[in-house]
């Protein structure tokens, strides 16, 4: 069995890992990089009207054989969630290679097409795959395992292939709603001898050994809302149902009703049945739906079916004018703009609940310069989609690989201080395993 890591090895985004076992080689996530050579933000617009060639020329897709370009193929694609740093170059990847993810990620996707106009899922190329369900692709056994992610559907991948065993940690957290997901991983992969250990680590060399939990963040988030006078706009990911979840509880908690964009209810629509959280079609919840304009600009096809499942349960912005204290909103810094027409609310409080980087984008600083202008009030309360530092070493240690290799992490030399067997590569290098 050979490991390469295509991307990756040296950076937070764009991961790409390949393994080879017999005559199967897979590949795990395509992911678009987060940050230019020169340690910049990557705009992802940038790819919009470039060709595979042009991409592949400057870098922005890796050399991977017959993933993107001729040649022999990969028997699979698998991805471990939908994040964009997973799966933003999907489109540009040959259209026979069979994709396997779970159908947490294909959902997320969907909905990220019709909203947010996101890479889905094709029908005859997606394969659905179960946690803790095996598949064999070739020569190659694959066991998804469900982790908790700051995106739902999120998995690690365990590969059996060739007497030896590899698990691709994915991105995963033990501080979110679902601690219990990487116990039960572990207690099923540390009766096995795992060989490779692929491990993120995101806040390698950041200092962070410990951290709030999501449910501390409910707790901060349901204090500034009662400590608010006005209108409380909540900004997070509609994919991050934890964060959902989060705001919905902390809201109702706070004696406010939750407005959900259209994006963010169509996410908790899909997802209610699945996983026991208030379906925003049905009315007396706690829950109103909003039809933002950047919604209503869309065609008309687009628009039909979230229309007729909530249009019931609907919310207009001159109801939430005529009583802002009574509402928190699920908000996007373009609504300043197209909904609000530059004047927020007076008293209006932001919270925000994003990576801090997003905050230099234009749209961001322009938003917090409206905000100020309407005498409001800003504040970052968040918690991370990725594993502590501490963490991150008891469950290394928990399981016990011959060799960790790390992924996903500016810091890779810092894994060498928490565990005894570590195996730094470049991108490119194969690896092979025992």
């Amino acid at each position: 069995m050979e490991v390469t890591i295509h991307r990756g090895a040296k950076e937070i985004g764009g991961s790409c890992v390949e393994v080879l076992a017999g005559s199967t080689r897979v590949i795990l996530d395509a992911g678009l990089p987060l940050v230019t050579p020169e340690q910049e933000p990557f705009d992802a617009s940038v790819i919009r009207d470039k060709s595979t060639e042009e991409l592949l020329a400057s870098g922005v897709i890796p050399q991977v054989p017959g993933l993107y370009t001729d040649g022999t193929s990969p028997d699979a694609l698998l991805l471990s969630h939908c994040h964009l740093d997973h799966v933003g170059l999907l489109k540009f990847t040959r259209p026979e290679i069979p994709i396997y993810a779970t159908k947490g990620t294909s959902q997320m996707m969907s909905a990220g097409k019709m909203f947010a106009g996101r890479e889905h899922l094709e029908r005859d190329r997606h394969k659905p795959i179960t946690s803790r369900q095996p598949f064999t692709i070739g020569d190659i056994t694959v066991t998804p395992f469900a982790v908790d992610h700051s995106c739902y559907g999120s998995v690690a991948f365990l590969l059996e292939g060739d007497g030896k065993t590899v698990l691709y940690s994915g991105d995963l957290r033990a501080h979110g709603r679902k601690p219990g997901m990487i116990r039960d991983m572990v207690a099923d992969v540390c009766k096995r001898r795992i060989d490779v250990l692929i491990m993120e680590g995101t806040h390698i060399g950041s200092g962070r050994g410990a951290g709030r939990t999501e449910y501390q963040l409910e707790d901060e988030i349901r204090e500034l809302i009662k400590g608010s006078k006005g209108l409380v706009l909540g900004s997070f990911s509609p994919i991050d149902l934890d964060r959902v979840v989060t705001y919905y509880k902390a809201s109702r908690a706070a004696g406010r009703t939750f407005v959900a964009d259209v994006y963010t209810a169509y996410v908790m629509y899909m997802v209610a049945r699945d996983i026991g959280i208030p379906n925003p079609a049905i009315q007396g919840n706690g829950i109103r739906v909003y039809f933002n304009e950047a919604f209503k600009r869309r065609s008309e096809a687009r628009r039909k079916r979230p229309e007729e499942l909530f249009s019931g349960n609907s919310i207009s912005l001159d109801e939430i004018r005529a009583t802002p204290e009574r509402y928190v909103m699920v908000f996007r810094p373009s609504m300043a703009g197209m909904d609000f027409g530059d004047e927020l609310l007076p008293g209006s409080h932001c919270i925000y609940s994003y990576w801090k980087g997003y905050l230099e984008k234009p749209d961001w600083q322009t938003c917090q310069e409206q905000l100020q202008k309407a005498e409001g009030t800003f504040t970052r309360a968040h918690v991370s989609g990725h594993i502590y530092i501490d963490d991150l070493v008891e469950l290394v240690h928990a399981i016990h690989p011959g060799t960790l290799i790390p992924i996903h992490t500016f810091e890779p030399g810092g894994f060498e201080s928490l565990y005894g067997n570590v195996t730094l590569l470049k991108d490119g290098e194969r690896y092979t395993v025992g």
